[in-house]
């Protein structure tokens, strides 16, 4: 009799644990906090798109010759792209790193949480931050730039699954990376060294049009590009994309290749990632 009320109660309680979803959504509420907790790597993540994007804007301000716009805005979509990057290929890859040395993974893992919670909370981090990030630019690319937003459902629709496909594709790739750096110390280097040469050979920085051939093969591996190419469609005219190196926006393409990194993201985490660090066995 006592062997199945015990049984009654452990299913009873079992039934009333929240499930991965719910713990998912607890869990990236923590993280929305702790993020804008610590102000200066809130401020940095922000600001420093926004801040190249003033330079950059400023220095190179003449008309581009046949596009029928600006050099300021040509950097306005490619800005908006380097910030979705930085918010979860950088960001993610940096902080999982940084908690795996301090053993935050390995003390999570041995507790009843669904390792999907975890995940999934950094996934709410990473939307609520790169959301964010994209609204700021916007804001800043209409008012100092004159960059005119999407005026018909088909283009704001474009926008949204350039942001959620490429966004997931690069939070999956910062994942990944974060098994490669050895300490927490050597994250940073490890992760924004390949995030900054792709920026240049990915039209960030440096216009489509003036980067060589095979620089600009090797960027279209990765997710950054299509993310800039598909951007730049949404928010300039249809004249500039003699500036691209098809010469059209290749909107199929940017799909294909962006769901192709989310699946390809997706089995990279699941063969490369590690709850404790090297040091831990």
């Amino acid at each position: 009799m006592t062997t199945t009320t015990d049984s009654t109660v452990a299913a009873t309680d079992t039934q009333r644990l929240p499930n991965a979803w719910k713990l998912g959504l607890l869990r990236g509420g923590l993280e929305v906090k702790a993020f804008f907790r610590q102000r200066e790597q809130a401020v940095f993540t922000f600001a420093f798109p926004i801040v190249f994007l003033f330079l950059f804007a400023s220095i190179f301000s003449d008309d581009v010759e046949g596009a029928g716009i600006t050099a300021s805005q040509l950097y306005v979509p490619a800005m908006i792209a380097a910030g979705l990057m930085s918010t979860s290929f950088q960001s993610l890859g940096i902080s999982i790193a940084i908690e795996r040395d301090q053993k935050q993974l390995r003390r999570l893992r041995g507790t009843p949480m669904p390792p999907a919670a975890y995940f999934l909370g950094k996934v709410w981090l990473v939307l609520v931050t790169g959301l964010l990030e994209t609204v700021a630019l916007l804001v800043v690319g209409t008012v100092f730039y004159d960059v005119d937003l999407p005026d018909g459902v088909g283009e704001w629709l474009t926008l949204g699954w350039i942001f959620v496909l490429g966004l997931t594709g690069c939070a999956l790739l910062g994942i990944a990376i974060s098994s490669v750096p050895k300490t927490g110390q050597s994250a940073t280097s490890v992760v924004v060294l390949p995030f900054l040469v792709l920026q240049f050979i990915s039209g960030v920085f440096i216009a489509i049009d003036t980067i060589p051939d095979w620089m600009l093969n090797i960027g279209a591996l990765f997710p950054l590009k299509w993310m800039c190419q598909g951007l730049r469609g949404v928010f300039l005219p249809e004249s500039a994309a003699v500036l691209e190196q098809a010469g059209s926006w290749e909107y199929g393409r940017i799909a294909l290749v962006l769901g192709a990194w989310c699946i390809g993201g997706l089995v990279l985490c699941l063969l490369t990632f590690r709850w404790k660090s090297r040091r831990d066995g």
